[in-house]
């Protein structure tokens, strides 16, 4: 059974600094991409960022290009997400899935493969 624990949200004011973590077991996951997606309060369901099996193919969504860092540990099963200057826009509750491009992420983040999220909270 696929289970997905992420960690490390919390309240920081803009312009400051956070990292999510991504616990993964259940699954084989150094063959598996994963992505992070995020949920603001009253919107949809927005991707974030990828990550390939390897960790060598990364992609960002343009609203956190320059700003977020994703990166893996094989070995730990673990996905990690770095984010910087952060905006009051980028406060949601986060989540990691299975997957790499944003649409194959939604759709396994709707097939259930989430944890159950982290908050985000930017605001001073």
């Amino acid at each position: 059974q696929v289970q997905l624990v992420e960690s490390g949200g919390e309240l920081v004011p803009p312009g400051g600094s956070l990292t999510l973590s991504c616990v993964a077991s259940g699954f084989y996951f150094p063959s598996w991409p994963m992505s992070w997606v995020r949920q603001a309060p009253g919107k949809g369901l927005e991707w974030v960022s990828g990550v390939g099996s390897s960790g060598r193919s990364i992609d960002y969504a343009e609203s956190v290009k320059g700003r977020f860092t994703i990166s893996r540990d094989n070995y730990k099963k673990m996905v990690t997400l770095q984010m910087t200057d952060l905006k009051p826009e980028d406060t949601a509750v986060y989540y990691c899935t299975q997957g790499y491009a944003e649409e194959r992420a939604l759709q396994m983040f709707g097939n259930g493969v989430r944890g159950q999220g982290t908050q985000v909270t930017v605001s001073s």
